[in-house]
């Protein structure tokens, strides 16, 4: 499978219908692929706070992920039945059906996310092939945590408690240490 580019990343500044429209395609696709192949589903994209979701850091930082999901599947042995990525206005995103079971497939990812240093910037989402997501909650893990502190994810971005410029230094960060 290709690595996108790093040098080709458009830097759009991406509207709230932009991104919005992205997500719903995204969805879409999910579905589609679900009919297609009644099996689970791994949706990969990074996590990237602010308007510019496609950027040579989200590109960087998706590669590594999408390197580490192979690597991961080839090890527990789970068959690629198809394998895509696309560049949206939501940023880079890949999809793969897989046969495994989505509880384990999940509980894999989460591991994956705990091991790598920029597994706190990636968003690997978990179908079944009926189409539920599979989160941390079903296994009682507590949210994710923000990137700059102890808190919940969800609740700094919700109080906007850092300011945007420390976060994106903070990813460049992880980034560069991973190179």
């Amino acid at each position: 499978m290709h690595l996108l580019p790093v040098n080709n990343a458009t830097r759009h500044a991406v509207s709230i219908p932009e991104l919005l429209a992205s997500r719903d395609e995204r969805q879409a696709k999910q579905h589609a692929w679900l009919a297609r192949h009644a099996t689970s589903l791994i949706s990969f994209t990074v996590v990237a706070p602010g308007p510019i979701k496609d950027s040579e850091v989200t590109r960087g930082i998706f590669n590594h992920g999408v390197n580490a999901l192979h690597v991961l599947m080839q090890k527990s042995g789970w068959f690629i039945r198809e394998q895509s990525i696309v560049v949206s206005a939501s940023g880079p995103e890949a999809l793969f059906a897989l046969d495994g079971a989505a509880r384990d497939i999940k509980l894999a990812t989460i591991e994956l996310e705990h091991q790598y240093p920029l597994g706190r910037l990636w968003d690997i989402d978990v179908l079944t092939p009926e189409g539920e997501i599979v989160s941390r909650r079903d296994f009682a893990l507590p949210p994710r945590r923000c990137l700059l502190c102890e808190q919940s994810a969800v609740e700094c971005a919700r109080g906007k408690t850092h300011a945007l410029s420390e976060l994106l230094i903070h990813m460049e960060a992880l980034l560069h240490d991973a190179q």
